[in-house]
């Protein structure tokens, strides 16, 4: 049975004893965001809480952090399900999408403010990267948009500056669904009607993050992995419709063609994501819960909510495509939550032509071009989420000169602070174009017998290992 809400969700971590409620007051400006780097650096993922912060200073509106990206084992609660089957889930999801639903109303709708009284001050927004981002930055936001013309919906997480009472600034590359969808506005000399969704049921922010083709739905996708439909409800000022149980809906207009300076922001690469001329959302109206739950992203240098969250769902998409829709022999493949769950793709293939690690790079970038600044290629046998297994690999199935190549004029990865220096714009077009490099790391010939004891030795060991005291 598919969560109602988040509300019902945070109940389900606390009795898995994966909540940690934070009594204490803390300060919005500051002490969150530090809060939450110790916990991610000093406790392991396994023991990892999800944080509720229950008393933020000068608000009455707690603040949830790590939700979905704290571990792994939150990451399966999220889904009602076990670790080992969270690829099953995403792959089951994509096969089979289920519609969402029409419903009259719902719990999002319990407070509506409009105009003027619609003030972004009233939410307990933090400032994740002190000193550096220029304000408080939203950054959970599943933003609602729609094309124009097919009327397909599209759910995507972007930066949100707040920038006054009334005003967002968005961060969105020119490749990124919602932009396709400002550009179709602006032809026609209109506003962008969007909506910012906070605290929806966990399935929304897994399919927000997640990288899919332009035709497919978010919310179709949400509703494979719920296992049965979102339940949908109007905006109150715009043309859009949104989760029903949603904490807290933002409604807005993006005005076409204008443009004002947004960010730095600290983004997921640990570096300030550059600043730039970038649109912004007029917000119309906001709507939320009796006394709603304020959901934010950890995001900033890995290790982090965001990258751990992003990478689930986006090696989900890319395998499915590669499998399912390409028919390419590909085994699984990882992108290191160490890189960001963008800047290094590995893929480990059952290779049995020359031409497969060329086939499945090609599959792999025209999908998502953003990803993948190094893409390295394996044999089936390789566990790429090994980093002791791909090292060695790398070390001895590789010959530089022969097995690696590097393309130029692609698409880059989205804020990499390698492209340009802080005081180019980030809308730069230099910013836009990169390079890659495409590493065969899959055996070319007859190798020797690996150096290992054999198999049934190490199956022996593994039935009597309390034998040997090392529990």
């Amino acid at each position: 049975m598919a969560y109602a809400g988040l509300r019902e969700y945070i109940e389900t971590l606390e009795r898995h004893r994966k909540l940690h409620r934070i009594a204490a007051e803390v300060d919005k400006d500051w002490e969150i965001a530090a809060v939450c780097r110790r916990v991610f650096q000093k406790i392991a993922p396994e023991r990892r809480p999800v944080l509720l912060f229950e008393r933020v200073k000068g608000f009455d509106i707690p603040v949830l952090v790590g939700s979905l990206g704290a571990s792994s084992e939150v990451y399966a609660i999220a889904l009602e399900d076990r670790v080992e089957r969270i690829h099953e889930r995403w792959e089951e999801a994509q096969k089979r999408p289920i519609k969402p639903t029409r419903v009259p109303t719902g719990p999002c709708k319990e407070k509506i403010f409009r105009g003027d009284a619609a003030d972004l001050s009233r939410l307990p927004t933090p400032v994740w990267t002190v000193g550096e981002d220029p304000g408080p930055y939203i950054t959970a936001p599943c933003v609602v948009s729609r094309d124009p013309e097919t009327l397909a919906y599209n759910v995507g997480t972007y930066r949100l500056q707040v920038k006054g009472s009334r005003k967002l600034g968005i961060w969105a590359a020119e490749g990124q669904h919602i932009s396709h969808h400002r550009r179709k506005y602006e032809a026609l000399h209109q506003k962008t009607p969007v909506a910012v969704v906070l605290g929806p049921d966990p399935t929304i922010e897994m399919v927000a993050v997640t990288k899919f083709s332009l035709e497919t739905e978010e919310y179709d996708i949400a509703g494979g992995l719920r296992g049965e439909p979102v339940p949908l409800v109007a905006c109150e000022t715009v043309p859009l419709e949104v989760p029903a149980t949603a904490e807290i809906v933002i409604e807005g207009e993006i005005p076409p063609g204008y443009r004002e300076p947004e960010g730095p922001f600290g983004e997921y690469t640990g570096y300030m994501g550059a600043a730039g001329n970038m649109p912004v959302i007029e917000v119309t109206c906001i709507t939320h819960r009796d006394r709603p739950v304020y959901r934010a992203f950890f995001s900033q240098m890995p290790p982090s909510e965001s990258s751990c969250i992003k990478r689930t769902g986006r090696e989900q998409s890319l395998l499915k495509h590669l499998k399912e829709d390409l028919g390419l022999p590909v085994r699984d493949l990882h992108l290191p939550e160490s890189a960001g769950a963008a800047g290094m793709m590995l893929i480990s293939i059952k290779r049995s032509d020359p031409s497969d690690v060329k086939r499945v790079v090609s599959g792999a970038l025209r999908y998502a071009a953003g990803f993948g600044k190094f893409i390295a290629v394996f044999d089936e046998d390789i566990e790429i989420r090994d980093h002791a297994q791909v090292e060695w690999a790398m070390s001895f199935h590789v010959q530089p000169q022969r097995d690696v190549t590097i393309i130029g004029e692609c698409q880059a990865v989205a804020l990499d602070p390698s492209q340009a220096p802080p005081e180019v714009p980030q809308e730069d077009p230099s910013r836009e174009v990169s390079s890659k490099v495409i590493i065969d790391a899959t055996r070319k010939h007859g190798f020797p017998a690996l150096s290992l004891p054999p198999a049934e030795h190490l199956r022996r060991v593994d039935a009597q290992w309390a034998k040997y005291g090392l529990e």
